[in-house]
């Protein structure tokens, strides 16, 4: 099965073929995938060079001008590098795009931390008015591209090399299992091993792969149906980017929550795997299962 990024690519040959509308800026990354599309459309896939501030300036304009920019590369260069223009040439000035990341928070492990942007979605936060999708499964992936294309407003999607086995169509979060002891909310690429680790534990499982806006609703239902307000969310970048949400969603529930993440408390500088990493970050398997039974235990 061809993954998140692969299938980006894919669907991106499609849609040039299919909407006159659609640019891609590129700077440098996955250039050589999309030449063939270059070569058909020559006005509409854009490789700036290794210039991330023009990357978003060039999108900004093509958006102004009436066109739907898809913008592509890794997320330190897509969202840390050009955040000011972000902030001043898109969301400041109107214009929508679609930045579309591939690299997750550390896919590229042994890249070192140059192409590791565990921060991106905290970022964008600072931003109003951001979609943000983190799909877990290829299929995920493709769907809400093609939905974010049919917009004009600003929506950041990001891939990663990490996939969940199956993907799980359909908006907002989706209940996964059902329990009395909690919930725990898992994001895009998360889900399966939080379904692993929660597998002999009496919690609800939530599936969220579409992140801003937060379905609050959805949250405060299954804390009610549950009965217990305890909260586990499990992300795949920053400890606790969504913690505000979901404090906000419970704001009139006496709650308690539970953030895992990438760490906030020291910077990973060793290489290695990916497999590495999340032990590093305490987000695989065996690690998340113990924070969730000392979460529980402590109720």
């Amino acid at each position: 099965m061809p993954g998140m990024r692969e299938a980006f690519l894919s669907t991106m040959e499609q849609v040039l073929d299919e909407d006159p509308r659609v640019a891609v800026v590129l700077a440098d990354i996955s250039a050589a995938s999309l030449e063939a599309a270059r070569r058909r459309h020559p006005d509409r896939v854009i490789n700036v060079g290794i210039r991330e501030q023009a990357l978003v300036g060039v999108a900004g304009g093509l958006a102004l001008a009436g066109m739907r920019p898809v913008v592509h590369t890794f997320p330190s260069f897509l969202v840390e590098r050009p955040y000011e223009q972000v902030k001043l040439d898109l969301t400041h000035q109107g214009a929508g795009a679609v930045l579309v990341s591939w690299g997750g928070s550390y896919d590229m492990s042994t890249a070192g931390r140059t192409h590791q942007s565990p921060g991106d979605v905290a970022l964008l936060d600072t931003i109003p008015g951001w979609t943000v999708h983190v799909p877990g499964h290829p299929d995920e992936a493709v769907a809400l591209l093609r939905d974010a294309l049919s917009g004009d407003d600003t929506v950041y999607l990001r891939l990663s090399a990490q996939s969940n086995a199956r993907p799980h169509p359909g908006p907002g979060l989706q209940a996964m299992r059902a329990g009395r002891r909690g919930v725990v909310l898992a994001v895009g690429p998360m889900l399966d091993r939080v379904l692993a680790a929660t597998e002999d534990l009496d919690v609800t499982v939530l599936y969220a792969k579409t992140v801003r806006p937060f379905d609050a609703a959805t949250l405060r239902t299954a804390v009610a149906e549950t009965g217990v307000a305890d909260v586990v969310l499990v992300e795949p970048y920053l400890a606790g980017t969504s913690a505000h949400q979901v404090s906000e969603a419970l704001v009139e529930v006496p709650h308690r929550l539970r953030a895992l993440g990438t760490r906030r408390d020291a910077e990973v500088r060793r290489y290695g795997d990916v497999a590495d990493h999340d032990l590093a970050h305490h987000l695989d398997e065996a690690s998340i299962t113990a924070a969730l039974k000392d979460f529980l235990r402590a109720t």
